[in-house]
């Protein structure tokens, strides 16, 4: 089993090298590191070391996404996983650790269509962001796994990439694309896979905006009416404040405990 490893950079400096010298440190020996360079002008390529385990892709792109779109194209991998310049890999066994849950599940249940995902670390907070352990439709409208920490099925790229239409959130309506549309399966691995620097390009004031009307347009595609009874759902629960609580200093750590022992016990019920 080969996964690849895309890289999405432009003008990235330092944070390029870092980002491949985390997935250079696997443990875990069959991968690609595919990068997607917007033609970048800083000699950020320059400072990589010299790998068999990397290819490069430089030519001009019109957003994130479209330079994902260009990547997959090129992707020789069974499984993808998109890390953003600046995130990197929580240690060097997460690999490993993915790949063996895959086969074995794989080896199982026969090689359906699936998206594996696992837990992300917050390194401006400092703590763990645990993920949903079974993806329900209430999850789909709230919060999905990102993309960091997501190992796409090859064949889910097959058909189509990102939507560009979606300039913001195309990796959220590609999840769902997948879930609905072509009825991948989800499967939670217990394992922290990314750490995310967070700040980027989603999270700017502007493209938050511009994300909730995203929101708005791709929960109505996928979910219907259902979106109603969610957003009354979240309204209830008091999101604005949990909110607030997950990003403070000093209750974020104690929300994604207690977010961590109600996802488990989700799973246990179901």
């Amino acid at each position: 089993m080969k996964f690849t490893i895309i890289v999405v950079s432009l003008n990235a400096g330092e944070e390029l090298k870092r980002t491949v010298d985390s997935i250079l440190a696997q443990q875990f020996y069959d991968y690609e590191i595919l990068i997607k360079d917007g033609e970048s002008k800083d000699g950020s390529l320059e400072l990589l070391q010299e790998s068999e385990k990397i290819r490069i892709i430089s030519q001009k792109d019109t957003s994130i996404y479209d330079a994902m779109n260009q990547a997959v194209i090129e992707a020789k991998g069974e499984y993808y996983l998109f890390l953003n310049c600046g995130d990197y890999f929580y240690n060097s066994e997460v690999l490993s650790t993915v790949a063996e849950f895959i086969q074995k599940k794989n080896s199982l249940d026969g090689n359906a269509t699936r998206i594996f995902y696992g837990d992300l670390y917050r390194r401006t907070q400092g703590l763990i962001d645990s993920c949903a352990h079974t993806i329900t439709d209430f999850v789909c409208y709230r919060n999905i796994p990102c993309h960091q920490v997501c190992f796409y099925d090859r064949a889910l790229f097959e058909q189509r990439g990102y939507d560009l239409t979606y300039p913001v959130r195309a990796d959220y309506e590609h999840f769902l694309w997948c879930r609905y549309a072509q009825k991948a399966e989800c499967h939670y691995i217990p394992v922290v896979v990314a750490s995310y620097e967070g700040g980027g390009f989603s999270e700017t004031k502007e493209n938050l905006k511009k994300a909730d009307l995203e929101h708005k347009v791709i929960t109505k595609k996928y979910l219907g009416g259902k979106c109603y009874w969610y957003r009354l759902a979240m309204i209830l629960t008091l999101q604005p404040l949990r909110k607030r609580i997950a990003k403070s200093k000093h209750l974020s750590g104690l929300y994604q405990k207690l977010k961590k022992l109600c996802y488990q016990k989700e799973r246990k019920s179901l």
